[in-house]
């Protein structure tokens, strides 16, 4: 992987909504600044939700701002997530009642409790969440057993890791798969996108698992392989509704699609930096 390198960078200043490129980013022990910082609350189930279980919020686009990101809703119209009546104005673009938090301490654990489920069968609730179907195999959870009880690691508002990488690729290997369904790199919302040549895996980043990444004085651990949910599913900007997407991901690469990284040693990453494994 002599040749390996960043081709893009992403940030994601609110849970699940739309995210913004990068030209560089700071990455400390909880990811690329200003990722992930604001999620809303669901008012009616309660608990924090994502684009799992309220898609609308998919279709809102976030960036980052002086003192809280701009959201904009497909209308054009937008407001500061620190603006007076934030709530109401997010509960009437997303047709929902929610409230909008910002990052609170780990140690409020109430807040990061998942929210009532749309079942009381515990496996149709996963396979709802996940998208997969009857007589598809549920994702492998070892390692995430901590967030069948919160909706994200408490003190954070990520899914699982603080970083979340992916190669063209692996993307380039699904679209050969499936011509009919677009295999797009914004329904699937990594932070960095990397361009890996010289490997001849399908998917080559996960052969990096349980190793240590390093880009320029960054080294990140990789943790895991990336089990996809339903929300690549989901149509938001130009891309359409596509279940297609999940049954593809099931058939060809166990429902994943992906690495999630921890950071070892904060720095900064830019775009075309070199990534090589130590």
């Amino acid at each position: 992987m002599s040749n390996a390198s960043v081709t893009k960078i992403y940030r994601y200043p609110v849970k699940s909504m739309m995210g913004e490129a990068l030209r560089e980013a700071d990455i400390g022990e909880a990811g690329i600044a200003g990722d992930r910082g604001w999620a809303v609350r669901d008012e009616k189930r309660g608990g924090i939700r994502g684009g799992k279980k309220i898609p609308q919020l998919m279709t809102l686009a976030a960036q980052s701002g002086p003192a809280a990101p701009l959201i904009t809703a497909p209308d054009g119209d937008s407001a500061s997530a620190s603006s007076e009546g934030i709530n109401e104005w997010l509960s009437d673009k997303l047709n929902h009642p929610v409230t909008l938090w910002p990052l609170l301490p780990a140690h409020q654990l109430d807040h990061y409790r998942r929210g009532a489920p749309d079942t009381q069968d515990f496996e149709q609730e996963l396979r709802a969440v996940f998208g997969r179907l009857p007589d598809e195999p549920l994702p492998d959870l070892t390692g995430f057993e901590e967030l069948l009880e919160f909706e994200s690691p408490p003190g954070t508002y990520f899914d699982a890791f603080s970083i979340s990488i992916m190669s063209q690729q692996s993307l380039t290997t699904m679209n050969q798969l499936d011509g009919d369904s677009l295999f797009d790199v914004r329904r699937f919302r990594p932070n960095l996108l990397m361009d890996i040549p010289d490997s001849d895996h399908p998917f080559p980043e996960q052969a990096w698992v349980g190793k240590t990444l390093s880009i320029g004085n960054v080294k990140l651990k990789i943790d895991s392989t990336c089990p996809r949910c339903s929300m690549t599913t989901h149509g938001f900007d130009n891309l359409p509704q596509d279940a297609r997407v999940m049954r593809k991901l099931v058939a060809n690469s166990e429902g994943n699609l992906g690495i999630y990284a921890s950071v070892l040693q904060a720095g900064k990453v830019s775009d075309g930096a070199s990534v090589s494994l130590i």
